[in-house]
């Protein structure tokens, strides 16, 4: 797991203060998680006192990630406890109690697609327990030959996406109206370009840059990735069910090392280290099927909230009026069907 999660330090991220840039963009953050795990704890209060910090989020997606499971019951339908939690905070949130923000406006849960066409009384139960706002599915795929970078929480096969299994669970996703959201690495892409031409019907979002990584036997080969992942994204791109969270940069995998200062990385050093993947990310997709993420709490060992978003608002500046709409909110309301 140390791998993935850098540790949050309050104090660290509290050093670097920064002035709102552009604070009149609209934002919708598509992606972030909730949980109470031992020693990390990030709810409602938490993530409303990130959004606080001067940007203007109006809406937030919370995409899975293990947390507020059934405690019993069918094994395969646990998740779906997660999908009634963020319908609670959600209502919560739309209640106005807690100002404007709409926290948890779509929710994306767990299904175990391995288990094929049975997987769809999942997904139902899901759309049950979202009360309108569940919107699909993310089962990560992430898997590469060095064991010490899975996160020992999925053990996914390395030809998952490719199994008769997988394919016929991913199938009653389109058959729903739900979409995929896709986590694995850059090297894995070839077998999301496959799927996702076998499955046009099935809406897409890359995760995180694509699955960025920079450090073990990926350290020192910084080029020979960004060649890889390219001619990868590239070949993605040409599938135009798919788009793409510019985020999750924040994490330990891609090695950018910024967290080793003695105060949290400014927005201007965040938008020149992810410049030269987000670049070519938006260049290649468009901006109309980009989108912006936090991806926090997970981003949160490496940076803050005012200034990732600050970094992100660096890196568009030289966008229209209409291409920044859609790199901050536009993107993640058509896709996540928000009215925010």
């Amino acid at each position: 797991m140390s791998q993935h999660y850098l540790p949050v330090r309050e104090e660290w991220l509290a050093r670097r203060v920064e002035d709102i840039l552009d604070p009149g963009q609209r934002i919708i953050d598509p992606h972030h998680h909730l949980w109470d795990r031992p020693g990390w704890r990030y709810l409602l209060d938490d993530i409303l006192a990130d959004i606080r910090t001067g940007h203007d989020v109006r809406a937030t997606v919370l995409v899975q990630a293990r947390a507020f499971h059934r405690a019993d019951g069918p094994e395969e339908l646990r998740p779906v406890g997660e999908t009634q939690f963020a319908a609670g905070i959600a209502a919560m949130c739309e209640s106005g109690t807690y100002g404007d923000v709409r926290v948890c406006a779509g929710i994306v849960g767990h299904a175990d697609l391995t288990r094929g066409a049975a997987a769809g009384a999942v997904l139902d139960a899901h759309i049950a327990a979202g009360n309108g706002r569940f919107r699909g599915i993310r089962h990560s795929a992430t898997w590469d030959p060095d064991p010490e970078m899975l996160n020992p929480a999925y053990t996914p096969a390395e030809d998952m996406l490719d199994s008769p299994g997988f394919r016929a669970g991913y199938a009653e996703l389109g058959k729903r109206g739900l979409s995929f959201e896709a986590w694995l690495y850059f090297h894995q892409i070839p077998r999301l370009v496959r799927l996702a031409q076998a499955h046009p019907e099935v809406p897409v979002v890359l995760n995180h840059c694509g699955g960025v990584l920079g450090i073990r036997g990926y350290a020192g080969k910084r080029d020979e990735v960004f060649a890889a992942w390219s001619a990868n994204m590239r070949a993605l791109a040409a599938c135009p069910n798919v788009v793409v969270k510019c985020g999750g940069l924040g994490m330990r995998l891609p090695g950018f090392g910024l967290e080793q200062g003695e105060i949290a990385p400014s927005s201007q050093m965040l938008a020149d280290a992810w410049r030269p993947w987000m670049g070519p990310i938006i260049e290649m997709f468009g901006t109309s099927r980009c989108m912006f993420e936090s991806n926090f709490p997970v981003d949160k060992g490496g940076f803050g909230y005012a200034a990732g978003w600050n970094a992100f608002k660096r890196l568009a500046a030289g966008a229209s009026a209409a291409e920044k709409d859609d790199l901050f909110r536009g993107t993640a309301a058509r896709f996540y069907r928000i009215d925010a």
